[in-house]
C-alpha cells in the first residue's frame, strides 16, 4: 500500500475527505503523517483523533526554511512517503523539500489556474466577477501555484450566490476530486 503525507495549515477539510476515502476503500493508501505549520490548527487535532502522527512546527523557531524542511524530509523518508499532498498548506515549498520529493508533491487550489493564484483565490474570483469557478490540482514547483496542472473541475457561478455558497461548491468538488486524483497518481507509481 502506498503512503502519503498531508500538509495543511487550517481546518483540514481536505485531510478529512482523503481520510474518509481511505476508510471507504475508495483510496488505496495510508496517511502516514500530517505536517502543519500551525500547532493549533484544527487539522492537528483531527489527525490526532485518527491516531496519525503529526509534525506541527513553528517556522519562526528555525533559523531558516532549509532547517525545518530538512527535519520534514527526514520524517517523510522515515515514513517511506510516496506522495506529498498539500491540502491548504499556506507555505511555499523550498528547494530542500522540492529536491527530495521532485515530481511527488501535489497541491489543490480553489481556482481554475492559472487564474487567481495565491491567497484568497475565491475572494479574488468573486471580486473579478467570474461566471465560472473551480478547482485545480497541480504538481508543486518553486513558484506560487505555477506547477503543471493535473486536473481541473469547474462550475457555473449563478447570480446571487453568497461567498459561503461558492465555498461550499468549491469544497464539494475538492472532496471528491482530490482523493480520486491521488488514487490515480498512486496507481501510476506501481
Amino acid at each position: 500500500m502506498k503512503s502519503i503525507a498531508v500538509f495543511a495549515s487550517g481546518t483540514g477539510t481536505n485531510f478529512e475527505a482523503i481520510q474518509k476515502a481511505i476508510e471507504d476503500h475508495q483510496l488505496e493508501a495510508s496517511i502516514e503523517c500530517v505536517v502543519s505549520d500551525h500547532r493549533d490548527a484544527k487539522v492537528v487535532e483531527k489527525a490526532q483523533q485518527k491516531n496519525i502522527e503529526v509534525f506541527a512546527f513553528d517556522p519562526k523557531s528555525y533559523p531558516s526554511k532549509k532547517d525545518y524542511e530538512k527535519e520534514i524530509v527526514t520524517l517523510l523518508d522515515s515514513k517511506k512517503v510516496d506522495l506529498v499532498v498539500l491540502a491548504g498548506y499556506m507555505r511555499l515549498c523550498g528547494e530542500v523539500l522540492l529536491n527530495a520529493y521532485e515530481g511527488k508533491i501535489i497541491n489543490i487550489h480553489p481556482s481554475l489556474l492559472p487564474a487567481f493564484k495565491g491567497k484568497d483565490a475565491i475572494g479574488q474570483a468573486i471580486d473579478y466577477g467570474v461566471k465560472v469557478m473551480g478547482v485545480t490540482i497541480h504538481y508543486v514547483d518553486s513558484g506560487m501555484d505555477s506547477g503543471k496542472i493535473i486536473a481541473q473541475r469547474s462550475f457555473d457561478v449563478e447570480e446571487g450566490l453568497s461567498r459561503e455558497e461558492i465555498e461550499a461548491s468549491i469544497h464539494a468538488i475538492e472532496h471528491v476530486l482530490y482523493p480520486s486524483v491521488i488514487q490515480k497518481l498512486l496507481e501510476e507509481m506501481k
